[in-house]
């Protein structure tokens, strides 16, 4: 195992993490049902019932997400989260906000009521997968710090990375081209919960609204996700040479698609399984497009960090100071540390197997709505 396999490795990891964290925000885009007012309350409580069985694997992964890039590429995850942290802050507590809502929402006596907690899983829904769909839109277009690694020599002031923007992080917000990621990350959560929420809980009514859903989702998120990718194709990339000097390249990631064939393949097979999902949704009676959309999700968001990462490529690129942008190669962690983490990797499969079986074990029957009027242990 060389050092250069095991920074591809670990950057592999990464983006099946990023891809099924987005995959799982089915459970924030499933919520903005909870005030859909041609739902009635008890159909309210069916959506939040399905989704309640599911959010803590969402937070879970966005937790290991965080924690995998800290351990693999920390020189990241100081430049990103010391820096852009008011991304993260305001990502973190809507997750908290979401957490709080599940438990008390519909507890006697809670100050808020009901529509208060449910109208903070609203917030969650939209506000958690724009921002995450949005700060790796800054993958592409950049963000303005500096890298001094000798600086840790300093005692003065040990800082490695300084965050050059008095936003911290919402000045991406800015940024046209990460919105409309943003943007396709929101939408397509939107998709991904009502194909779920169709799947698994038996009522023709909450059925109606969630092809409703789709139908009226479909559109923005295809225009959005189109215009995101074309722009990418066409647009500069920063491009790392051997020596690990940083230079602008024209239609860098249109290089990148087309250099590396599984990345093309990948993406090719994600999109269709998405598209595939969407119209099993809208056009079929059938209920089971969620199975064909959830690993479609995954590989096109790997694919996104294949992209950013992968056939020299800085993944996150500096506008301060070009050479300042981070690679795979110089932001990972040690040889050591990447090694021991390999081989504790290898406990994954039997963590997704646990998960699996978990899952169909809390999905083996549909959430119907004598349930929710008789069962007591419910949200």
């Amino acid at each position: 195992m060389t050092y250069e396999f095991l920074q591809n490795y670990w950057w592999i990891l990464v983006a099946l993490l990023g891809g099924l964290l987005v995959a799982l925000m089915f459970v924030q885009g499933a919520n903005i049902h909870l005030m859909n007012y041609r739902l009635d309350d008890i159909q309210k409580r069916m959506v939040l019932n399905s989704t309640g069985r599911k959010w803590e694997l969402t937070f879970t992964t966005l937790v290991t997400f965080g924690g995998a890039f800290f351990a693999s590429f920390p020189l990241f995850y100081s430049t990103s989260f010391g820096g852009a942290y008011w991304v993260w802050v305001l990502l973190l507590v809507t997750f908290v906000f979401q957490a709080v809502s599940y438990e008390f929402q519909n507890k006697k006596g809670n100050l808020l009521g009901a529509k208060g907690f449910r109208i903070a899983l609203l917030a969650n829904g939209v506000l958690a997968p724009f921002l995450v769909g949005t700060a790796v839109g800054t993958f592409f277009t950049g963000s303005r710090f500096t890298v001094d690694k000798a600086a840790i020599a300093n005692p003065a002031s040990p800082v490695i990375s300084t965050w050059q923007s008095p936003w911290h992080g919402l000045e991406a917000l800015g940024q046209g081209h990460a919105v409309l990621l943003g943007l396709t990350v929101a939408f397509l959560a939107i998709i991904l919960g009502a194909l779920y929420i169709l799947n698994n809980v038996d009522d023709h009514a909450v059925r109606q609204q969630m092809r409703g859903t789709l139908k009226v989702a479909a559109i923005p998120f295809l225009l959005f996700f189109v215009a995101w990718f074309v722009i990418l194709m066409l647009k500069d990339g920063f491009s790392v040479d051997a020596d690990g000097v940083v230079s602008m390249e024209p239609y860098k990631y249109l290089q990148n698609f087309l250099h590396q064939r599984f990345v093309f393949i990948l993406f090719a097979v994600g999109v269709l399984l998405v598209l595939a999902g969407l119209y099993i949704g809208v056009f079929t009676k059938h209920r089971r497009g969620f199975w064909f959309a959830f690993p479609g999700t995954v590989f096109v968001v790997m694919t996104v960090f294949f992209l950013a990462g992968f056939n020299g490529t800085a993944y996150y690129p500096s506008l301060t100071d070009l050479q300042s942008s981070l690679t795979i190669r110089n932001s990972s962690s040690s040889y050591f540390t990447l090694k021991v983490m390999s081989w504790v990797s290898l406990l994954i499969p039997f963590v997704v197997a646990y998960i699996a079986f978990a899952w169909r074990a809390m999905d083996h029957r549909k959430i119907t709505r004598e349930e929710i009027e008789k069962t007591g242990h419910k949200y």
